[in-house]
């Protein structure tokens, strides 16, 4: 159980506040046309001397005087750093994946930026890959923050890129991803109350289950000191009582399936707790691994239905 000063102790281990926000100063590098919408890919700034490379997809016939409700995609990691913000775009990858591509389709604006050290933003640096991803952790570590910490801020400032746009309807912004994508949405919900409507899928691991299966994940599940307050659903829980949905594969050896139970218990009495139960839902499918299945996004999708454009 979470300690009562929980969210403090949160934002110690993350590393602090976040610094005031600098001018978005956003450019588009080009525009293409799909079936269904158009891709802008634009860059805009996150701190300074640091840009995210983004890809906007923005549904035929929604504009400024039509706006739409939007998402935000945070793409998987899998190990496919030269991938980032192409596959959700539904330009590269996995085409289980090409979600951002298939939300556009169904009427969302969708913003894909890349993670750091991912896609576009492991240019620049000699470290490729695994090694880098390591660097830029303990880099972060030695300057008393985390991954964790440099993750939310962009995310957060991937949202006021959003609200900055005018074919978005910025009361209905919502966010989803899978595996890293998925941690990514747990991280920032607490921080970011914009977000309307949170789906996270395939990733729940507990510090619990990542010590008893000597699980080596990726590097943003990991927040210095914060294990001894409370443990991954209990940051989960700080979203509530704002509407979030998670989905799981019963064999998913990344989630261990008994914490998973535990976790979706702590999450649903937080969301109890604020008489908003009926906010918080999840999906286990039995016999699936670490996958979007059918159903799972069938889910998804009626989630975002009900909560941002229903």
């Amino acid at each position: 159980m979470a300690t009562a000063d929980f969210k403090d102790r949160l934002l110690a281990g993350l590393g602090g506040e976040w610094p005031e926000p600098c001018l978005l100063e956003a450019e588009v590098r080009g525009t293409s046309e799909h079936d269904g919408f158009r891709i802008e890919s634009v860059t805009y700034a996150v701190e300074p001397g640091d840009r995210v490379p983004a890809l906007l997809l923005v549904p035929d016939g929604v504009s400024a005087q039509q706006p739409a409700a939007a998402v935000c995609v945070w793409h998987q990691h899998a190990g496919q750093w030269h991938l980032g913000k192409s596959e959700p775009a539904g330009l590269a990858g996995n085409a289980m994946h090409h979600t951002g591509a298939a939300l556009a389709r169904e009427g969302y604006v969708v913003l894909c930026p890349d993670a750091l050290g991912f896609e576009e933003r492991e240019q620049g640096y000699k470290l490729k890959g695994r090694d880098l991803e390591r660097f830029l952790f303990l880099k972060y570590v030695v300057d008393g923050k985390c991954m964790a910490w440099k993750n939310i801020l962009d995310m957060r400032r991937a949202v006021d890129y959003l609200v900055s746009r005018p074919e978005v309807q910025a009361e209905n912004i919502g966010c989803y991803g899978h595996s890293m994508g998925s941690t990514h949405t747990w991280l920032v919900g607490p921080w970011e109350p914009r977000l309307k409507a949170l789906v996270g899928n395939c990733c729940l691991p507990t510090y619990a289950g990542i010590h008893e299966k000597e699980l080596l994940h990726c590097f943003p599940n990991f927040i210095p000191g914060i294990f001894q307050y409370g443990d991954t659903p209990d940051i989960a829980a700080l979203i509530a009582p704002r509407p979030l949905h998670l989905n799981f594969g019963e064999h998913d050896g990344g989630s261990p399936i008994n914490e998973v139970r535990k976790g979706v218990k702590v999450i649903h009495r937080a969301y109890e707790s604020m008489h908003a139960e009926q906010d918080f839902s999840f999906y286990i499918e039995e016999g699936s691994g670490h996958v979007l299945s059918d159903e799972m996004w069938r889910r998804t999708r009626a989630f975002f239905a009900k909560h941002l454009t229903g």
